[in-house]
């Protein structure tokens, strides 16, 4: 055994079992060993959701009671997956499953293909911007580049609600959809679209679910024999699950029950692409013995960041903030987060970029550094901050702004302009630099006012707005500067911003920030009318702006930044305020009033034993402790005797040798080792305990629903004093 082996990057497989649930919290143990019936897993942000989950899978794989090749995992990116089945394979339960929805579904299409429909199955088309065009073509709409890619987006929220091209209008309606374009015209451009995949025999990622949906709703005889082979099912991020999704994994599961969801719906931040957390909300009415299980201890973030996490959620509304969960730090105590306020938009970049160079300079490594920022268009005053710095940085999920073909395109016009401008009627009346940009960027597509809604258009208003509110500035530092001056300064600009990005602070959208965290976040923009966004008018819009800012706050370990500006640019009107979502938890301000959402705290709910349709009862988890002295016991085998080792023990030796006999029996009987029945802890507790009843017995640590079930007679009677009677496996 070499030294790299024991690494952390090649950390030894436990060597049982048993072994695979060192290390858990209780809650985390619970889900680990929770492997029969519902289960959902309400998780907080950096609360090892994924550790649980995939404790979970291991430990039964590694007990014999899942087989590897019986087990799906679903989750909602190829990363996730990845991640996922490399931790698999590091506890020794190479071969399961792990896959995206649509991953999956891709998988069993091409297998049933030639058997349900017959013939070569339709390629699989990777972007369908260009299907759209055409659609638009045939119909004889004119669409533009943003448009193209918001009627696109349109096309997939139908898909993913399962609207067909007939109801589009009053489903956008309903929904409360701001669309790109006439919601009669949207539907023919989606009916024509529909059209045109036909026309060239193609399918789009969408297809993938609705065919394997229907493919497994008309052939019973192919639903069951996935269903054969797959019969334990894991959904990870269940909160993002869309409807089509939803459809897919109950035709999966059929009349079974073995499902284990995890999510959190105070993280519901991409609601505008049919994503719904009510499955997650809903689980305990469709499933009302399953059992619940929430994570609260947050191992991620300091004691600092995580209250300010839970007073953003304290003043929320609605079903999510109904049933928030209040985080509780597990880290030692770390700094306050810092609130600054500054003049102007590039004030603030420079202030950050400023406490960026200090931390870099102190040790603090740039890539444990991130900003973040609620759209694209304000990554430009940050690039350029930063570069100015000599920072290098890396943008996620975002293009260049000088590489966004909006700007490139507008580059061009402004460069033949100032080559030709004396020719331009545009030009004839604009007196100033700032004005001949606007003359300019107005055929672009840039207006006075910002366009209604969000999407592509409004990304592209928004780099269109930062060239001309550059031109603005650019002429105010230098009067007289011509249109010929301002293209040099952008050329200038665009060549400075190709930063190193290995090891670069990442520059990021607060969407694409999701499952990322860093050492330090800055959040910045943090102001009325960009958080919440200007555009998010309902009171849904602005919970999900408020959970937004709440991802990104969760995403910090140590360090927490929140800055907004009074104005926009150098000698603009100070107007701005900061966010009301930081009222009554920034120094100096008040709390709004309303109601103050009531938080959950960890712990277990459990379906009664033996009555699937009751309602579930709370079983609230506090602190273990030692019943004999009373200190705080972290260790699981303690934890599972509920006292100390060196305490004195009260077992009854004759029933503890009575409950190892049926043991040994009924591990013969199964073909399994002796620790897949109880482990000798749990036998321990059990003779310590002697229970009298279903509820005493189910309290103790290690004898989970399926364990009850299978065996609770037995141990009863043995407790009592009598012969375990018939044979478990039968019942």
């Amino acid at each position: 055994m070499t030294a790299a082996t024991h690494s952390t990057l090649f950390p030894q497989v436990p060597d049982s079992a048993d072994a695979v649930l060192d290390g858990l919290d209780p809650e985390q143990r619970e889900v680990a060993t929770a492997l029969h019936g519902p289960v959902c897993v309400l998780a907080g942000a950096g609360t090892g959701k994924t550790r649980a989950i995939t404790h979970r899978i291991a430990y039964g794989v590694r007990a014999g009671i899942l087989h590897p090749s019986s087990v799906l995992a679903v989750t909602f990116t190829n990363r996730a997956a990845g991640e996922m089945r490399g931790r698999l394979r590091q506890l020794g339960a190479a071969g399961v499953q792990a896959r995206t929805f649509h991953s999956a579904a891709l998988r069993q299409l091409q297998y049933f293909w030639p058997k349900a429909i017959g013939g070569s199955m339709p390629r699989l088309v990777d972007r369908k911007v260009q299907l759209v065009a055409d659609a638009a073509a045939a119909c004889r709409i004119r669409l533009d580049r943003g448009e193209l890619r918001d009627v696109t987006a349109e096309i997939e929220w139908s898909k993913v609600t399962q609207t067909v091209p007939a109801d589009y209008a009053p489903a956008a309606a309903k929904a409360g959809r701001e669309t790109p374009r006439a919601p009669a015209e949207i539907a023919q451009l989606y009916a024509a679209y529909e059209d045109v995949k036909r026309e060239r025999a193609v399918i789009d990622f969408e297809d993938v679910l609705l065919l394997t949906v229907a493919v497994l709703q008309d052939r019973h005889d192919i639903a069951e024999q996935v269903r054969a082979q797959y019969q334990h099912f894991v959904v990870d991020e269940y909160q993002d699950v869309s409807p089509l999704q939803q459809r897919l994994l109950d035709l999966w599961l059929g009349e079974r029950d073995s499902l284990c969801v995890v999510g959190d719906a105070s993280q519901t931040i991409y609601s505008f692409t049919g994503a719904t957390p009510d499955h997650l909300l809903d689980f305990r009415t469709r499933h009302p013995g399953a059992t619940v299980v929430k994570l609260v201890r947050d191992y991620r973030s300091t004691p600092q960041v995580v209250h300010l996490a839970n007073g953003l959620l304290a003043q929320a509304k609605g079903r999510a903030a109904d049933h928030r969960l209040e985080l509780v730090s597990q880290r030692g105590p770390g700094p306050e987060p810092v609130y600054s306020e500054y003049t102007d938009e590039p004030a603030e970049a420079e202030g950050a970029a400023r406490r960026i160079r200090e931390l870099i300079d102190s040790g603090v490594p740039a890539a444990e550094i991130a900003v973040l920022f609620r759209t694209n268009a304000q990554s430009e005053t940050y690039e350029q901050a930063l570069a100015d710095a000599g920072v290098p940085y890396q943008l996620r999920g975002a293009e260049r702004f000088f590489d966004r073909p909006e700007v490139r395109k507008a580059g061009v016009a402004l460069r033949g302009a100032a080559r030709f401008g004396g020719n331009d009627s545009l030009l004839d009346d604009a007196v100033d630099l700032p004005s001949q940009v606007r003359a300019v960027l107005s055929g672009e597509g840039w207006t006075t006012r910002p366009p209604a809604g969000s999407g592509a258009v409004r990304e592209r208003w928004e780099s269109l707005a930062a060239l001309v509110n550059l031109a603005q500035d650019f002429s105010t530092a230098q009067p007289g500067a011509t249109l010929a001056d301002l293209v040099a300064e952008l050329d200038e600009r665009a060549n400075a911003q190709h930063a190193p990005t290995v090891q670069g602070v990442t520059l990021a959208s607060l969407h694409s920030a999701k499952g990322l965290e860093w050492d330090v976040v800055f959040l910045v923009g943090v102001a009325e009318g960009m958080m919440p966004i200007t555009y998010a008018k309902t009171d849904e819009q602005i919970e999900e702006e408020r959970r937004l800012l709440y991802v990104g706050v969760t995403r910090a370990r140590e360090r927490l930044h929140v800055s907004w500006a009074l104005s926009r640019s150098p000698g603009g009107r100070p107007s701005r305020r900061p966010s009301r979502f930081l009222d009554g938890l920034r120094p100096g301000s008040t709390a709004t009033t309303g109601r103050t959402a009531a938080g959950g705290t960890g712990g277990i709910e459990r379906g009664i034993p033996g009555t699937r349709g009751s309602t579930p009862r709370r079983v609230q988890r506090t602190p273990a402790r030692c019943r004999v002295c009373g200190r705080t016991l972290t260790d699981a085998g303690e934890m599972k005797l509920m006292r100390c080792d060196d305490c004195p023990s009260d077992m009854n030796e004759g029933l503890y040798e009575r409950l190892r006999e049926w043991r040994a029996d009924q591990a013969r009987r199964s073909g399994q080792p002796a620790f897949c029945v109880f482990t000798d802890r749990t036998l321990m507790a059990i003779a310590e305990t002697a229970p009298d009843d279903e509820h005493e017995l189910a309290r103790i640590p290690g004898v989970g629903m399926r364990k009850l079930n299978r065996y609770g007679t037995d141990v009863l009677a043995i407790c009592a004093g009598q012969l375990a009677g018939g044979d478990p496996d039968q019942d």
